[in-house]
């Protein structure tokens, strides 16, 4: 195999002259600039770290430091008090040093060490500004002068263009909030779902957990909120996400899609060439930490980025009783499936990465291989698919040792996993928003084996050019994976870009060694067992019903012009959708992020408030409009409240999750405890944010808007909804549910949620000019801009 022989670096044979050695010093060079590439990166993360480690400062600023004290000593003053001669008094005596030497040792150490306390000041003084929580529940646009005082100085100790992590030592640590607090703010979340008896007995438990149980759990959580960076996170990813042991596959992944009304090229190969080298000159930000900080928007207050460690070259490894998440520091390859096969793809040469054109030529050459997969090999993705401990049992037992050890580790030490897809996915055909179905259940779950939905993240390429991306859970939130693919699409059309013909632009190497397929040894029993994981899989795939739509009648601009908050707009319509569709309130989960923490991931909005249910039930009760205006009004005052409740680590749900994780420790058991964890959200909601709008030109290339992505429903009887707010005048929903539940229904629970957005529209817009008929049949038909 031409592989093979490209592999090998020297050739050596023993005769009777003794040994005769061939070395290739074409394989040798090769060694030589890998070597010298993975010693570069090296060089480069020592100096981040330093760079890192003295942020806010700068190490320069040590030179400053030593120098203005060896000049306030040339002037005979002693700026030390005395301290530098204390050290000199210390130094080890030496015949070699003179007396003035000695001085000036000791003055550098001394700066050395001023410097170094200068440093933590700083740093302790920007995590006490970091902690201050205040503004965010000033009325918008009156600002306090305290505030005032506190963006200046924070201005001023943020220091000057921070890498990626300069801003992780300087974060707060999550505040512990009292369990009267978090007791008194559950019983009021779930007063409007419980009638009196009820919301009594649930009460009477929540005090009895108060003055016994409660108090002894919050001693253990205080000792952990004192010695851990974040007395959640780890709690959190491994037993909601790692020891889950059904499948990941719909219950965890999710999705993100590519440009809703554009496909920058048809021809499938081109496509993956742009988008993995888009990638890749991601991960080289990344390394180089050269990305900027996240930030709060409109904002100077930096979120934490360490989710962002694990984004390439991280798996998640099953095992009997709970899953491991695997970080591998770099990788030069990813692996690519095509027809049932597995083929490994290396993205460098010489030690540089593979130009867009030299990726395509690569990818078309796995297309035309002509090769069917081996015995058990095209569907043997569905073990990751499947129930966690069976997959954890097989990988033992069939993946242990041999060719099958080295396949599978060469897959799960990837950069990341790459689909080519046989399928044409998109908004396209005679109806386009069955199309757009389609496109969400093929990126949740695919054919259920042709993903290893293990790995950080899956990228699927289709057949007409179309692509998205379906992510792992445990090891990151979407908004960072969000963040990532967003860069990927800008970077795939506004800066490479293609020729004429849609192929990826530059020259390819003629050097180029072909993809290498991994092979397999499966035997029948391991074929036995894909076989039943593809079954549980495929039956959980075909139970999912899924429903996209573009709402276009009116965006963000239109509600902000009627001075209400989006996020409350969108949340107090979709409490009205639902009590029109089940006729009932229900236990709300809307995801808020806890990143102004370290370490924070996400806190638990309970959006169905008294308020909100109040203003439902005027609405549908008849009530007068000014009536209704009013109660909308507090109802999304309370939305607003509770986000930035929940932001600033005064959320309920990670509170009693810890405390439940307490009690699981000691052995206690708790009847208020259990029944709150046992609760099911039966509206499962999220808002896929849009983070680097510089990114992207919406008022001159408004086709360029990306649909967003979504997830599977958290209840079996309910509804998973997600949805991004797209320029100004685009919202765009995912919405789920289970076929196997006769009371949801995707579709009729879409028309709800535009029914309702209208209404409350209406209701609180109604002076406000309704968009023209033109406007609205531009919106109604943008594909007709452009070809899909």
């Amino acid at each position: 195999m031409a592989e093979a022989h490209q592999a090998v670096a020297f050739q050596f044979t023993i005769t009777p002259e003794g040994i005769d050695l061939h070395l290739s010093h074409e394989a040798l060079h090769q060694v030589y600039l890998s070597g010298l590439r993975s010693w570069k990166k090296r060089i480069v993360r020592l100096k981040n770290c330093v760079v890192t480690g003295v942020y806010p400062a700068s190490p320069s600023s040590w030179l400053f430091v030593v120098i203005a004290i060896l000049a306030t000593m040339y002037t005979r003053s002693d700026p030390s008090m005395g301290l530098i001669a204390k050290i000199q008094e210390h130094l080890p005596v030496s015949q070699s040093m003179s007396l003035q030497c000695q001085t000036v040792v000791s003055a550098v150490l001394f700066s050395t060490l001023l410097w170094l306390a200068l440093i933590f000041t700083m740093k302790l003084c920007l995590k006490q500004l970091l902690s201050y929580h205040s503004w965010m529940f000033e009325q918008h646009g009156k600002m306090s002068n305290t505030t005032k005082l506190w963006v200046a100085l924070v201005r001023i100790f943020s220091g000057r263009k921070p890498l990626l992590y300069s801003f992780q030592g300087s974060l707060p640590n999550l505040p512990l909030p009292a369990v009267k607090d978090t007791i008194k703010r559950y019983l009021e979340s779930v007063r409007p779902l419980m009638d009196s008896s009820e919301f009594e007995r649930m009460t009477s438990l929540a005090k009895e957990f108060e003055s016994t149980l409660g108090n002894r759990l919050q001693w253990y959580l205080k000792l952990k909120a004192l010695w851990a960076s974040n007395y959640v996170s780890d709690w959190w990813e491994e037993y909601v996400y790692l020891r889950g042991r059904s499948p990941i596959m719909v219950n965890s992944n999710y999705y993100g899609m590519d440009f809703l009304y554009v496909t920058p090229t048809p021809v499938q190969a081109a496509r993956a060439g742009n988008t993995l080298h888009a990638f890749l000159k991601y991960r080289r930000k990344l390394n180089k930490e050269e990305i900027k900080p996240s930030r709060v928007p409109g904002t100077v207050i930096p979120l934490c980025a360490a989710q962002c460690e694990r984004i390439f070259n991280t798996t998640r490894i099953p095992g009997e009783e709970t899953d491991t998440v695997v970080h591998w520091q770099d990788s030069e390859y990813v692996v690519v499936y095509h027809r049932g096969r597995y083929f490994r793809l290396w993205l460098y040469q010489a030690g540089r990465m593979l130009s867009p054109r030299e990726i395509e030529h690569q990818i078309q050459r796995i297309l035309d291989d002509p090769s069917p997969p081996a015995a058990g090999e095209e569907k043997l993705g569905a073990l990751t698919a499947g129930d966690r401990i069976p997959w954890a049992q097989v990988r033992k037992e069939f993946f242990s040792s041999g060719v099958n050890k080295r396949s599978l580790d060469c897959i799960e030490k990837a950069a990341f996993f790459v689909t080519l897809d046989d399928d044409e996915q998109g908004m396209m055909g005679d109806d386009p928003a069955a199309s757009l179905d389609r496109y969400a259940k093929s990126l949740l779950h695919g054919k259920c084996y042709d993903r290893w939905f293990d790995k950080s993240f899956s990228v699927v390429i289709y057949k007409n050019g179309k692509t998205g991306l379906n992510a792992e859970h445990s090891w990151a939130d979407a908004p960072v994976v969000a963040h990532l693919w967003e860069y990927v699409l800008a970077t795939d059309s506004f800066q490479l870009g293609y020729n004429e013909e849609g192929h990826c632009k530059g020259d390819v190497s003629p050097s180029l060694p072909p993809a290498q397929r991994l092979t397999w040894d499966i035997p029948a029993q391991c074929q036995e067992r894909v076989v039943q994981s593809l079954s549980v899989a495929q039956a959980l795939a075909d139970d999912i019903d899924f429903h996209v739509f573009s709402f276009r009648d009116f965006g963000k601009g239109r509600i902000k012009k009627c001075r209400i908050s989006p996020d409350a707009f969108i949340q107090i319509s979709l409490q009205l959708a639902y009590y029109r569709n089940r006729g009932m309130f229900c236990l709300t989960y809307e995801a808020s992020m806890t990143r102004l923490f370290r370490e924070g991931r996400t806190e638990t909005v309970r959006s169905c408030s008294n308020e909100s249910c109040a203003f439902v039930k005027a609405l549908e009760g008849g009530e007068s409009v000014e009536v209704c205006r009013k109660l909308f009004r507090v109802a999304s005052e309370k939305h607003q409240h509770l986000y930035r409740m929940a932001m600033t680590g005064a959320g309920i749900d990670r509170h009693l999750f810890c405390l439940y994780v307490v009690s699981k420790y000691l052995g206690e058991e708790s009847p208020f405890l259990k029944e709150v964890l046992s609760e099911p959200w039966r509206l499962s909601t999220s808002q896929t944010p849009v983070q680097q709008v510089e990114l992207f030109d919406l008022v001159n290339h408004p086709e360029y808007i990306s649909c967003g992505g979504g997830f599977g429903p958290v209840a079996d009887d309910g509804y998973g909804v997600s949805y991004i707010i797209v320029g100004e005048n685009m919202i765009n929903f995912h919405i789920s549910s289970k076929h196997s539940c006769p009371r949801t229904d995707s579709h009729k629970f879409g028309a709800e949620i535009k029914k309702a957005l209208l209404d409350v529209a209406q209701l609180m817009c109604s002076d406000q000019r309704e968009p023209s008929r033109t406007q609205q049949n531009s919106n109604q038909n943008p594909q007709d801009k452009k070809d899909l």
